[in-house]
C-alpha cells in the first residue's frame, strides 16, 4: 500500500467503475473529525497571514476541500497525494463545483507529492496544521511500513511551524501508537511537545482515535 502504481490503479477503477465522481473516505468522512480539526484552526490565527493546512495522502477524500469551505480564517488547503490520478480527479471535482469558502481569501490547492519527501516542497517550519487520515497506518501495513512511517512522522515534525500541530486518524491500540510517537519527538529534540490521544468512536465494530502532535519548540534548533 506505499506504492504509486497501486493507487493510480486503484483511483483510475474506482472512477471508470462510477462515471458520477463521488468522494472515497477511508476511515470516515468530515463531519466525523471536524470536531477535532476546526477548533485547532480558530487557536492558531496568525493576523494578516493565512493559516497552512495540509492534508497528507488527501486521495479523493472530501476532507480537505470542507476545510477550505468551513474555515472561518483564512486558510491555503493542500490536498497532496503520491497519485497523480487522485490529484487530478480532485482538482478537476472541486472546480466542476466551484466550492465557496467562508473566507473569500481562501485558497486550495492539489499537489502530486511524496510524503516522504514533504521538506524538499515546504522547508522547515511552514505549517500550521497536518492531518494524516489514514496515510499512516497505510504505510505501516506496507512491506517497509515501519520504516516509511517513521521517514514521514520525522518529516511532518520537520515542516510544522513552532505550535503547529499533526492529526493522525488510526484504529492502533493508543498503547502502540503513543509511544512510537512520544518516541519520534524525542528524537528531534522535541523535548515540549505534547503528544495525546482522543477516541474518535466505533465504526463498524471498529475503535478509532485522534493522535496529536503539538510542537512547542524549534526541531531545527
Amino acid at each position: 500500500m506505499d506504492k504509486k502504481s497501486a493507487w493510480d490503479r486503484f483511483y483510475s477503477e474506482t472512477s471508470s467503475n462510477n462515471p458520477n465522481f463521488k468522494n472515497f473516505e477511508w476511515f470516515f468522512g468530515f463531519d466525523a473529525v471536524q470536531d477535532f480539526i476546526m477548533p485547532l484552526l480558530q487557536t492558531a490565527s496568525r493576523p494578516h497571514s493565512h493559516l497552512h493546512v495540509l492534508d497528507m495522502g488527501c486521495g479523493t477524500s472530501a476532507l480537505g476541500p470542507c476545510v477550505y469551505r468551513d474555515s472561518v480564517l483564512p486558510v491555503r488547503v493542500t490536498c497532496a497525494d503520491i497519485s497523480p490520478v487522485a490529484v487530478r480527479l480532485m482538482r478537476e471535482h472541486v472546480q466542476a463545483e466551484a466550492i465557496q469558502p467562508h473566507d473569500v481569501s481562501s485558497h486550495i490547492e492539489f499537489l502530486e507529492l511524496d510524503c516522504t519527501q514533504l521538506d524538499t516542497y515546504y522547508g522547515s517550519n511552514n505549517l500550521d496544521l497536518i492531518v494524516d487520515k489514514g496515510t499512516t497506518d497505510a504505510l505501516l501495513r506496507s512491506k517497509e511500513g515501519t520504516e516509511k512511517a517513521g521517514l514521514v512522522l520525522k518529516q511532518c515534525l520537520r515542516v510544522l511551524r513552532t505550535s503547529g500541530s499533526l492529526l493522525q486518524f488510526s484504529d492502533e491500540d493508543p498503547d502502540a501508537r503513543l509511544v512510537w510517537l512520544e518516541t519520534a519527538a524525542q528524537d528531534q529534540g522535541l523535548v515540549a511537545a505534547d503528544v495525546g490521544v482522543q477516541e474518535v468512536g466505533v465504526l463498524r465494530g471498529v475503535c478509532y482515535y485522534c493522535y496529536q502532535v503539538t510542537l512547542h519548540q524549534d526541531v531545527n534548533k
